[in-house]
This record gives C-alpha cells, structure tokens and sequence, in this order.
C-alpha cells in the first residue's frame, strides 16, 4: 500500500486504540490462569492477534462477547502442538517462549517477516540453565525447546531486552513452589518490568524486586480463579498523535491513562521541555498546535519506541536536538537508526549520530518520497512529518502500520487530514 500524506491542520478528538502491550502480557497471562480471564478493551493489532493465536494452539479457549470482550478459559496445560508461529510479534517469541518450555513436548517456535531475523541466543544460553532442551538456527529462528522448564536461581543478561525477562518471570510464577530468584545484569527498559510486575500482582502472582537486579518469585497457589483486566490506551499510538497535534493542530485524545506505567508515557516529559502545550483533563488529553518549539536532549535508551515520534518533534524545533539510546535501534522491525537517517534524510532532514546519540538539526521538512522498511513506526513517523511539510509526503508500504495501529490512517482522516490510499 502507498500513502500519500499532505500538509494539514487537524482537529476534533479520537480514542486512542489499546495498547498492544498490555494486551499481548494479559493473553500470556490468562494463558498461565487456571480459570477464566476477561479482558476487556481489547485490541485487534497484528501483534495482538499473534498472541491470541498463540494461547489458542496452546491449548485456550479464546472467544469474544457481544461488548467486544476477550473471554479465555484455560487450565493453564501446555498442548502438544509441534509449531507455533510469533507472527512477527517479538514480544510474542520472548514472552512465550519460557511459557511454551513449561511443557513436556518438544516445540518449535517461528515467525513470519523480520522476526525471523531477530536474534535469539538469549534462549540457547539460559534456557539449558533450566533443564530445557534448545536448538536454534545458529542465535534465529525457528527455535526448538523441549521441557519441562524447571525455575531455578540463575543470572541473566538484561541489557538486550526487557522482553525476555519478561518471559521469565510469568514463566517462574506458573512453576515455582519454592522462593526462586534470578539476578539481573545491565537491565534495560525498566519501566516494560514495572508494567509486568504490575500485571503479574493483577493475577495473583507475587514477584519481590530488589532494585531491577534482583527478582524474588514467590509460588501461589494454584487455585482457579476469575480475573478481570481492564486494557489501557496505548502510549506508543498516543506519542504520535500527541506530536501531530503539536505540530498542526488542536486536538483531545481520549483513553490515555495519566497514571499508567507504559515506558512511553515519557513522551508527556519531551513535550513539557519543548514548551509545548498539552493539558490532562480526567483520562482526555487536550493537545493544542505549538509553535516556537524548543530544541530537547532526552535518553530514550528505557523507551526506544518514542525514537521516530520524537524525531519528528525535533524536527520541528527550533536548534538541535539529540536523543540518546541508539543501540536499542538496532533489532527492531528495521534498523530504526538507518530507516531514520533515510526517511529524513529524504524528506530533508540530516540527521547525525555519535556514539549513542542521534542529533536532529530543527528544520523545515520539504516533502518527497520515503520507503517505510516494513516498519510500522517509521511509516507513522513519515505519515505525521508529513503534516507539517511543505509538499505531500509519499509512503511506499504503508500497510505496515498494521501491525500495531490498523486503523492509524483512518485516524488521521477523521482529524482532518489529507490522507490517500493506494
């Protein structure tokens, strides 16, 4: 699909989508449930169909009531399915994979587009730490475990991803019967922790965190239970829709938690050191066009999601600034480092980076024609630039904002702006 995004000044209010986040950690979760998990504001993102996909193979029943409810009943039993597929949901393949290990049956997990080109050695080092059987396709997929998965006190390596603690952790609170701990080096993407030990509390689970090096597992009892979970908006959609707002126009997202521990919530802090003007109201956020921005210096290293909203809102500042974290670029749906050097680069941005930090000189974006990498948030980030350029932006393979917000162009168009689709 190509997009063509024009200048424009939008307005009017939208509810932001779920977060997918939230929604893929509540599927695991009520996976690992032995009873029956509602969750309620569900979302219908690529990714987030992976997860129930998933839970589905492994053995849950997965169905929706007439309010748009997820209803899953589970036992909590690993099933002896021989393949599943993570979509290209990396989230998926680290939070499932030590939940898929549970189980006694050999099975091989895979994925589909550039998850296949994801590292995964993570697995073939700890996983073997607790008597799982792994074999890879030299550190990628597909990946074969054989289990059971037996918790054990083990150090793990925390500066690749959150995501495999992640996996970890909900993996141990289904098994552990005694106190477990597992030691944690250079973790990264704190607050995505916060946000799992808050859901694991949400289901009865009790995880005790030593400083995000050490987390003590305590074993529940594993009784059937009924949890209800409430799905919050999504920060990662919401920091794009807060940038185009900002940058062209006047508008109020609604369904954006004030309190939640979503690591892009920071995104609230960038736009209060820019000057720009944004104002809570209850769960509404009011956002109005700004100008005279000024120039941030942010570490995103916590929050890498927030590198190409953010890349826009700097454009549009005035002077230079620079985000720190540019390792964590690297292993996402493109190299995000190089797809935002050439995106803007095309659109009339030259961006430099050093060491860690990427730096963003504050100019006007031109217009012109961008490829979007298979990235769901380069495109977004291409498709809000364009709002404020001076000439129509064009965004070959738009379709990959699918992946997270289906409904992302549709959006724009109910604000107002100029949006074609081919």
């Amino acid at each position: 699909m190509i997009a063509t995004i024009g200048p424009s000044h939008i307005r009017g209010s939208l509810r932001i989508p779920p977060s997918k986040s939230t929604m893929q950690r509540a599927c695991a979760l009520g996976f690992l449930n032995n009873g029956i998990t509602i969750i309620r504001n569900a979302g219908k993102s690529k990714d987030e169909q992976a997860a129930i996909e998933i839970i589905k193979q492994l053995g849950a029943s997965v169905k929706k009531d007439s309010e748009g409810n997820i209803i899953i009943k589970s036992t909590g039993i690993i099933s002896a399915n021989k393949e599943i597929s993570c979509g290209e949901s990396g989230l998926s393949l680290r939070m499932f994979t030590p939940i898929v290990a549970l189980g006694n049956e050999t099975v091989v997990l895979t994925g589909t587009g550039s998850l296949l080109s994801r590292p995964v050695g993570f697995f073939n080092t700890v996983l073997p730490e607790l008597q799982v059987s792994v074999q890879s396709n030299n550190g990628r997929l597909p990946l074969q475990v054989t289990g059971p998965l037996i918790p054990a006190n083990i150090t793990i390596d925390g500066s690749g991803s959150s995501q495999f603690l992640t996996g970890l952790l909900f993996a141990f609170s289904k098994a552990v019967s005694n106190v477990t701990t597992i030691k944690v080096n250079e973790l990264k993407s704190k607050p995505y922790i916060d946000l799992s030990l808050q859901m694991l509390e949400h289901f009865g689970y009790q995880v005790e965190n030593d400083n995000y090096t050490n987390f003590k597992i305590f074993g529940t009892e594993n009784k059937i239970r009924e949890v209800v979970f409430a799905n919050e908006g999504d920060w990662s959609a919401g920091a794009f829709l807060l940038v185009a707002g900002i940058i062209s126009g006047d508008i109020v997202i609604d369904g954006l938690s004030k309190d939640s521990l979503q690591a892009d919530r920071s995104i609230i802090e960038v736009l209060e050191k820019c000057g720009a003007e944004i104002v809570f109201e209850e769960d509404k956020l009011k956002v109005k066009h700004t100008k005279d921005l000024k120039a941030f210096t942010f570490d995103a290293t916590d929050c890498p999601d927030l590198f190409p909203p953010l890349v826009v809102l700097a454009s549009f500042c005035n002077g230079i600034s620079t985000i720190k974290g540019t390792s964590r670029l690297h292993d996402k749906e493109s190299n995000r480092e190089e797809s935002l050097i050439n995106v803007f680069s095309e659109m009339g941005i030259e961006i430099r980076v050093t060491g860690d930090v990427m730096i963003i000189p504050g100019k006007k974006i031109i217009g012109g024609t961008v490829d979007g990498h298979h990235d769901h948030r380069i495109v977004m980030a291409c498709a809000v630039a364009a709002l404020g350029s001076e000439k129509n932006i064009i965004i070959k393979g738009a379709e990959a904002v699918a992946k997270s917000y289906p409904d992302f162009f549709e959006d724009l168009q109910l604000l107002g702006a100029s949006v074609s689709l081919r």
